[in-house]
């Protein structure tokens, strides 16, 4: 998002904590692309917004709850608020528990035992899913315009437009060793 539209994003988000009593007089930005990812402060919320209609809110929001069910380890949704995407200013918003980064605090071991988790318990979850393709078209439209991806210069829109087999260098392997 560019510096106009992440100032109304985040001017959203904290108007739906305040609606809900969750005090949110800061947002610090942990991510910015096509949907911004905030930490929303004294309130300690984890906030996703996403301009209206390029979102996929309502499904992550449904995906988490089946995960949890699972037994997966998701961050849930944020139990001061219902389990929905609120909508202000053009922007869906979803709010989520806040979960301090798990580095240095996390041994890898732990760490390796619960993205182990995350496939069983997707296989037993039953949710449709966008197609991964639908995906990468949409990343193609956003590089082939312009206006949507006003940071990238004419060299960088050409890479990211050519197929990686198609540009010069050193190519993947995708061999077998015989």
């Amino acid at each position: 998002m560019d510096t106009a539209e992440v100032t109304r994003a985040i001017a959203a988000a904290t108007s739906v904590a305040a609606s809900l009593h969750l005090p949110a007089n800061d947002a610090v930005v942990l991510h910015n692309s096509n949907k911004l990812a905030l930490r929303l402060t004294p309130c300690d919320v984890f906030a996703r917004v996403a301009p209206v209609g390029q979102e996929v809110a309502q499904f992550e929001l449904d995906l988490a709850q089946r995960l949890t069910e699972a037994g997966c380890p998701v961050c849930p949704v944020e139990p001061r608020a219902a389990s929905r995407v609120y909508t202000s200013d053009g922007f869906a918003v979803t709010l989520w528990t806040y979960c301090e980064p798990v580095t240095p605090h996390t041994s890898p071991v732990d760490y390796a035992k619960a993205l182990e988790q995350l496939p069983t318990g997707m296989r037993k979850v039953d949710v449709p899913s966008p197609r991964f393709t639908d995906r990468i078209t949409e990343a193609e439209e956003v590089v082939a315009d312009p206006s949507r991806s006003p940071e990238l210069t004419d060299a960088d829109q050409l890479v990211l437009a050519t197929p990686v087999t198609d540009r010069p260098g050193p190519r993947p392997c995708a061999t077998a060793i015989p």
